[in-house]
Parts: structure tokens; C-alpha cells; sequence
């Protein structure tokens, strides 16, 4: 094709993805059935895991629960076990009632399987995946959400402690997408759903291994998607979620300036979870919460760093770890102190 006319068809197909993109938000799509589908969820044992794996069991997925803790991936699990006892229940009511037009699944295809598994050691990864598809079958849906932060300043943080954030944080993803990814590739068909960090796309002080490892997962997934564009795998879809503050106790402590807070509180993890959700079975490429991020994501790129530094400053981000630093610090303290006695 002439550059001249591809150029223009080019600039054709990109205001139709504004057009497309704008529709997204006046009319909201259809979201697709994740029924009977492999959900596997990492850090599942708490937190947002535990709350995706509440969501996907209501939408009838069968879940595979990872986490390095193996009895509160366990609670996890009893509370997903729970809600298949529910959608049991419901559906043998709407069988009485003799309301069978829908396709109703049967109980025993409502299962979750729970996994110990540190995903920061690749070859534990490796051999649990391994257990996962000998067990299970293959995954459908990926949601690679386990994470940890050191709570220390750079100076202050151990090698090793720098050294796992990173394997948590980012590397795992690596080992995970590369044990389920080559089945989704033969038949076309999957969902990797990164969560990440609104701190994967701008920084604070006082977090640099935590800001590092979001960074290097954000550009993960955005090559991630960008190949599999490549190889035209389209039935194969892509979700990054990006959060800011979500009020999990991860980040407890964490404040920035008092007469900004009430306008911008941490998030619920319930609400953050929902928002979430509606992306992953819109096929949303990329979910920020709340949409406020895109804005400061958007001025972070385009202004220059002085102006930046004195935004972060009014709004009080600037030194808006540094108190839940503080607590970490003294929490360490205090068990070095019991420690000792």
C-alpha cells in the first residue's frame, strides 16, 4: 500500500478507537461468561486475591487458589466453597420452580483447588503449574496478583529483602504467564490479568524497590500484549489493573496532605475489586482506579519535573510513605525487643 494512503488509513483506525473508546464509557459492553472456565489466582489467601476469588467463584469459575500461606489460602477457599453451596442451592430452587431456560451448571463442576506455592521461586512455580495442569486441566484465566513490599528506605532495606520484593512483584509474572501461556497460544483462547500499581506508573519517595518491581511489571504486560498483538492472537486478551491506595493494611500508615485526603481516600478493596472485574470480562485493556489516575499518569508525562515535584508537595505524595515507613520500622523494633526478652 502507498505510505501516503496507509498513512491516512492509519490516522482513520486511530480516531475510530477514540470513537470506540468513548462508546466504552456511554454504553457499557456485554460482559462475557467465565463459567466452568480454570481461574487461577496468585496471593489468593488475602487481600485483593481473596476478593477476586469471591467474584470469580459468583460468576461460576473454577478456581485454582495460590498463596505462600497455606492456611489463609484455605479460609479462601471455604468462603468460595460457601458461594458454590449457594449457587447450588439457587439452582436447584429455580429447577423446582421450573424455571430451566438458562443453562444451569452442575455443582460438581464448582470446584477449587488450593496450592501452596512461593511465587517468587521459579522452580516452585514451575513444578505447581506443572501439579495445576496434571490436577486441573489447562488455565483459562490468569490473574497474577500476589505482592509484598519491604517498607524500608533504600539505605535502610536489606539486599535480600530488595532482591524478593522483585521476585514477587515482577518476576514471578515472567514464570507464571510462561507455564500457561503455550496452551492459550494453540487454541486462542485466555486471560492474563496483571494487577499491578498506580506506583507502576508514577513513583513516591521512600519506595524505590516497591515503584521498581511495579514499573518492570507494567512494562512486562504492555510487551506482553504488544506480542501477542503480533502474532494476531486476538481470542487471547489482556487486563492491567492499576490501583492507587487500597486500604488492604499494606500500605497502612500511608497518608498524604489532610485537606487532600477526603477527596482522595485509599480505596475500598471491594470496590476496587468490582471495578476491576467489569474490565476483566469487558476485555478492558487496562483499568485505573480511581480514573483520576489517568489524569496524573497523563500531567506526569507531559510536565516537566520540577513542576511535578511541587504538585507532589502540595498534594502531600512526597513524603507519603514516610509515616507508614515509620510504623514498619517500629513494628520491627518491637518484635526484635520480644525477640530478645
Amino acid at each position: 500500500m502507498n505510505i501516503v494512503v496507509e498513512f491516512f488509513v492509519v490516522t482513520f483506525k486511530v480516531l475510530w478507537a477514540f470513537v470506540l473508546a468513548a462508546a466504552r464509557w456511554l454504553v457499557r459492553p456485554k460482559e462475557k461468561s467465565v463459567a466452568g472456565q480454570v481461574c487461577l489466582i496468585t496471593g489468593a489467601g488475602s487481600g485483593l486475591g481473596r476478593l477476586f476469588a469471591l467474584e470469580f467463584a459468583r460468576r461460576r469459575a473454577l478456581l485454582v487458589l495460590w498463596d505462600i500461606n497455606t492456611q489463609s489460602n484455605e479460609e479462601t477457599a471455604g468462603m468460595v466453597r460457601h458461594i458454590y453451596r449457594d449457587l447450588e442451592a439457587a439452582d436447584a430452587a429455580a429447577l423446582r420452580a421450573g424455571n430451566g431456560e438458562e443453562e444451569i451448571l452442575p455443582h460438581c463442576n464448582l470446584q477449587v483447588f488450593t496450592y501452596t506455592c512461593d511465587v517468587g521461586k521459579r522452580e516452585n512455580v514451575y513444578l505447581t503449574a506443572e501439579k495445576v495442569r496434571k490436577e486441573v486441566g489447562e488455565v483459562s484465566v490468569l490473574v497474577n496478583n500476589a505482592g509484598v513490599v519491604s517498607g524500608h528506605h533504600l539505605l535502610e532495606c536489606p539486599d535480600e529483602l530488595i532482591e524478593r520484593t522483585m521476585m514477587v512483584n515482577c518476576h514471578a509474572h515472567f514464570w507464571t504467564t510462561k507455564a500457561f501461556l503455550p496452551t492459550m497460544l494453540e487454541i486462542n483462547h485466555g486471560h492474563i490479568v496483571t494487577v499491578a500499581s498506580s506506583l507502576g506508573l508514577f513513583s513516591t519517595a521512600g519506595v524505590e524497590d516497591y515503584c521498581a518491581s511495579k514499573f518492570g511489571v507494567v512494562g512486562f504486560h504492555e510487551s506482553l500484549s504488544h506480542e501477542l498483538k503480533a502474532a494476531e492472537k486476538d481470542g487471547i486478551k489482556t487486563t492491567l489493573v492499576c490501583p492507587y491506595l487500597v486500604d488492604t493494611g499494606m500500605f497502612r500508615g500511608c497518608r498524604i496532605r489532610k485537606e487532600i485526603e477526603p477527596f482522595l481516600p485509599p480505596l475500598k478493596p471491594d470496590y476496587c475489586v468490582k471495578q476491576a472485574m467489569k474490565a476483566i470480562l469487558t476485555d478492558q485493556p487496562m483499568i485505573c482506579t480511581p480514573r483520576l489516575m489517568y489524569i496524573v499518569t497523563f500531567m506526569k508525562s507531559i510536565l516537566p519535573f520540577e513542576a511535578v515535584v511541587c504538585m507532589y508537595r502540595f498534594l502531600g505524595a512526597d513524603k507519603c510513605m514516610y509515616p507508614f515507613i515509620a510504623q514498619r520500622k517500629q513494628a520491627t523494633n518491637n518484635n526484635e525487643a520480644k525477640n530478645g526478652i
